[in-house]
């Protein structure tokens, strides 16, 4: 069962937010709501140009001059103990969603320290936070990298997931562990969302199909790994926000167990297209788009530039959601398909780039 929240008029904490799936959900919560404050948190690192934070941070202040909610962008991380505490005392935030995460499995291997910063002991900030100031309902972002090197697919929320390939996926495992305990200990609700393979305008650069467009842009070869045999469940990122908006409406429902202990009010769900695309297919299919954008020009030599090559470290073959359960508890099933993200992704590259 889950426990209806009324949004409008409240006070909610979106963390990560001008980051790709953070601003696009305040978007739609400036969009939607009729009343209200919404507070954008994020450290505007460095990790990818900056510039595509503040063209998205752009964005929002803009909807948020015709809006009825009033929006707030705070600079500073989710590390930061001390900021968290005093945003949730003056703010008295009812709903949390924590996209706040560095993000990548490839750089975690190099860079381990920012993952352990952020996406640990920023993420235990936050249940503190919500400790301290409960909540209706935290939610939070794990991802497909949990599934480490599963066999089986569709991955599913019940499949166990105590192998993880990186340690970006051993960091989101770990917060959907914090995040049971704090709701058992403490009463939290709170909804774990793992996402699988996010695209779209304005996305992360360090995504394949936004850098592969950059390196064929610039005439550069792109790698393309396990030499194309690769599945990969991408998600277009208005199917995200979607789910995410669904799911901050409806909570784990709070419940008293027979020892009289609560029954941690804690919920776990994937997020996909559940349609697993081979990596050829979706190359095949962006550079269709490009050419048909006019960001790549009709007799662009494609094949001269594709290089065929091994296994990355840290990542999978395949990625393919079990999204039954979003559907049967919030009605939602992800439905753009490649074809169409794809297309408005290689429009909105050729107008912010060129």
């Amino acid at each position: 069962m889950k426990t209806a929240i009324e949004l409008n008029n409240k006070s909610i904490l979106v963390t990560g937010s001008p980051g790709f799936i953070g601003a696009n959900l305040v978007l739609r919560l400036l969009k939607e709501l009729n009343g209200g404050v919404v507070v954008s948190l994020d450290n505007m690192n460095d990790y990818y140009d900056p510039a595509l934070k503040e063209y998205r941070l752009s964005l929002v202040n803009k909807a948020a001059e015709k809006s009825a909610v009033k929006h707030i962008f705070v600079r500073g991380s989710i590390a930061d103990k001390a900021l968290v505490e005093n945003l949730f005392n003056e703010y008295k935030f009812n709903v949390v969603v924590n996209l706040a995460a560095q993000a990548g499995v490839r750089y975690s291997i190099d860079h381990p320290d920012v993952y352990i910063e952020s996406n640990l002991i920023g993420f235990y900030n936050i249940l503190e936070a919500c400790r301290n100031h409960p909540v209706e309902h935290l939610v939070y972002a794990s991802s497909s990298s949990v599934y480490g090197g599963n066999k089986k697919v569709p991955f599913s929320t019940d499949d166990k997931v105590d192998n993880p390939v990186s340690l970006y996926a051993a960091t989101k495992k770990s917060n959907e562990l914090l995040a049971h305990s704090y709701s058992k200990l403490y009463n939290i609700p709170s909804t774990g969302l793992r996402f699988f393979t996010v695209y779209g305008p304005a996305g992360r650069p360090d995504m394949f199909y936004f850098s592969a467009t950059n390196r064929l842009v610039k005439g550069e070869n792109i790698k393309i790994f396990n030499y194309g045999d690769m599945k990969r469940d991408f998600t277009y990122i208005d199917d995200i926000v979607e789910g995410i908006y669904r799911i901050m409406q409806g909570a784990p429902e709070k419940a008293v167990g027979e020892d009289g202990l609560p029954i941690p009010p804690y919920a776990l769900y994937n997020i996909g297209g559940g349609q697993p695309e081979n990596l050829l297919d979706y190359i095949s299919t962006l550079q269709e788009e490009l050419v048909r954008a006019d960001v790549l020009p009709k007799d662009y030599d494609f094949e001269g530039h594709r290089e065929l090559v091994g296994m990355q470290p840290g990542d999978v073959p395949v990625t393919y959601a079990d999204s039954t359960g979003l559907e049967k508890d919030y009605g939602f099933t992800p439905k753009i398909g490649i074809r169409e993200g794809l297309r408005k992704f290689a429009e909105w590259y050729k107008k912010y780039y060129r």
